[in-house]
């Protein structure tokens, strides 16, 4: 290895010192006509391409940055709706609340007026039943006086009274007479 150096320092030497660090001029040549092509042909084939591939990709990005707006848009929007379909709501669910309110206070209003009627209904009911039944009772309690009636007057008379429309005249003078004093006593006390 040590040979092979001496003989290249040695070469250098014979040629000068610039000779070892600069090329020969037909290389120089033959490099810059390879680099030439090179650069037509990736000139002619491979930068269309990556431009094509560059524009397509802006293109994509501007494509993802208008759709990204405008779902910012469409979401602003959504927001909005949102808030106004809130608001909504909540004046129908204020006037559903008003009107079952009133349709509250209108059911207890009738409720009221229907159990009205139905106590009126039963009072009625209550004073023509009392008032059959105090009939009843006088008509009961006039049939047992002319009993007794009769009974007594023929202990006091001393003899069976036959003719029972004399008797029942005779009752229902008495029990008239009686309630005719009662009436005026009844006056008296109130006066």
């Amino acid at each position: 290895m040590t040979i092979a150096m001496h003989q290249v320092i040695a070469a250098s030497e014979e040629v000068g010192g610039l000779a070892v660090i600069l090329p020969p001029l037909y290389e120089i040549f033959w490099s810059a006509l390879v680099l030439l092509i090179v650069l037509l042909l990736v000139g002619k084939f491979a930068l269309p391409r990556l431009y094509t591939a560059m524009d397509e990709r802006q293109a994509k990005i501007e494509e993802g940055l208008a759709f990204a707006e405008k779902a910012k848009e469409d979401q602003a929007r959504v927001v909005r709706d949102r808030e106004d379909a809130l608001k909504q709501a909540n004046i129908e669910a204020h006037e559903i609340r008003e009107k079952a309110s009133q349709e509250a206070q209108g059911i207890i209003a009738d409720a009221r007026v229907e159990a009205q009627n139905e106590a009126t209904r039963i009072l009625e009911n209550a004073q023509r039943q009392i008032l059959a039944e105090k009939q009843a009772a006088e008509i009961s309690l006039r049939s047992d006086v002319g009993l007794l009636a009769t009974e007594l007057a023929e202990k006091i008379v001393g003899e069976h009274l036959s003719d029972t429309a004399l008797t029942s005249r005779v009752v229902d003078r008495f029990l008239d007479d009686l309630e005719a004093d009662t009436l005026r006593e009844s006056e008296r006390t109130n006066r």
